[in-house]
């Protein structure tokens, strides 16, 4: 399956599903950095699709993504987003990382949080901003955690 074959079936497969729940929507698709973006717009059932801390968000994301990585597809990474709500929280993680550095910048001191790989993804683009912070992972599985510290010049 090629590029363009991977991204309609992903958009379709998501389609799918979501009309399974009696909701016809326009599901769209775009690719960026070869990650097959998919966007869910607003509908009666955001919370049910969404699930409690997007659970079930992540659960859709992941059998999309296997089921490309078992058809031999050529894109296989994917995001899916419904009605914003990751696009929003992902605006809100980045306003705390921006506040997390301020506090480093103005205490000296690091800061530590315990992260899931996409949110830390989120503060590492964040602290490449600023020329004075570094910020790096540690940890294994659920424990990782990126730390933000402030270097001197």
């Amino acid at each position: 399956m090629d590029k363009e074959q991977s991204i309609e079936f992903a958009r379709q497969y998501v389609s799918d599903i979501v009309s399974f729940f009696g909701v016809n929507v326009e599901v769209t698709a775009s690719v960026e950095d070869d990650v097959i973006e998919l966007s869910v717009p607003s509908t009666d059932i955001n919370s049910l699709l969404i699930g409690r801390g997007a659970e079930t968000l992540r659960s859709l994301q992941y059998l999309v993504s296997t089921v490309l990585r078992n058809k031999d597809a050529a894109l296989t990474r994917v995001n899916v987003d419904i009605a914003d709500y990751k696009k929003l929280r992902n605006e809100k993680l980045a306003a705390q990382a921006r506040e997390w550095i301020e506090e480093v910048r103005r205490t000296g001191s690091s800061h530590v949080e315990t992260l899931n790989a996409a949110d830390r993804r989120i503060v590492h683009q964040v602290a490449t901003e600023f020329s004075d912070i570094r910020t790096f992972s540690e940890g294994e599985g659920r424990d990782r955690s990126i730390t933000i510290t402030q270097i001197s010049s």
